[in-house]
């Protein structure tokens, strides 16, 4: 079993390698232990999409969005994939939780352990009005998975405010009006501030309407983001 820094050290460059855009490490003890798998410690791993179709879908999804979002759930399991079986190959226990939406609860639109709480424990970011993870370097436009695991890392400083302030950017935006535009913090439950209902209700007319799919997928939130429009203007910048 090899110690935390080598850890730390080895799966970074590892998942970057591999298709990584941000990779992070949380101290999950203060979340109950069932809904972590007994594991103590959870890694983040992200994946940015492609800025070129963000950057298309102000009027709600698109047929490029859609195949980007598959695209970045298709790599997010490679990469957990990737991450538990060098941890179990290394003696030490590792749970992989899917990018999609298998294992959310149909009555609560909700998973006993979001990946948004592990990114935020980890440092990647905070959660927006829209109950969306929102990054410094990408915004929004994120995919993010899962590893717990016991074996022992360093882990990252935990987000517990937003950073979104007085912004209702993507409050404004959202077709269900879902969100209250209440900022988050870390003792604050997603329903209180943000309609996950609404939201599903509203993205899947829009993607019936938009791309002709019976999916809840929409972004118009992610594109109005300033964080986001930060990273579109950075990369598209650096594309001409």
């Amino acid at each position: 079993m090899g110690d935390s820094i080598n850890y730390a050290d080895e799966l970074r460059p590892l998942l970057e390698a591999n298709g990584a855009s941000m990779v992070g490490y949380a101290d999950l003890r203060d979340t109950p232990p069932s809904n972590r798998a007994n594991c103590a410690t959870g890694i983040s791993i992200a994946v940015a999409l492609n800025p070129q179709v963000i950057n298309g879908i102000q009027d709600g999804p698109t047929p490029a969005y859609y195949e980007e979002y598959n695209r970045a759930n298709s790599l997010l399991d490679k990469l957990g994939h990737l991450v538990a079986r060098y941890l179990t190959e290394h003696g030490e226990r590792a749970e992989w939780l899917p990018a999609t939406e298998s294992f959310i609860d149909a009555e609560t639109l909700s998973t006993p352990l979001p990946h948004k709480t592990t990114a935020t424990r980890a440092g990647l970011g905070w959660i927006g009005k829209c109950a969306l993870l929102v990054t410094r370097e990408y915004g929004s436009a994120v995919r993010i998975t899962t590893v717990l695991t016991d074996a022992a890392i360093a882990t990252g400083q935990p987000v517990n405010t937003s950073l979104c302030g007085d912004c209702t950017a993507c409050v404004d935006a959202c077709p269900g009006q879902a969100s209250s535009g209440q900022n988050w913090e870390i003792a604050l439950h997603r329903d209180s501030f943000f309609d996950a209902f609404a939201c599903q209700l509203a993205a899947r007319k829009l993607a019936r309407a938009n791309i002709g799919v019976d999916n809840s997928i929409c972004g118009k939130c992610i594109v109005v983001c300033p964080w986001t429009k930060k990273y579109l203007e950075r990369a598209l910048s650096l594309s001409k």
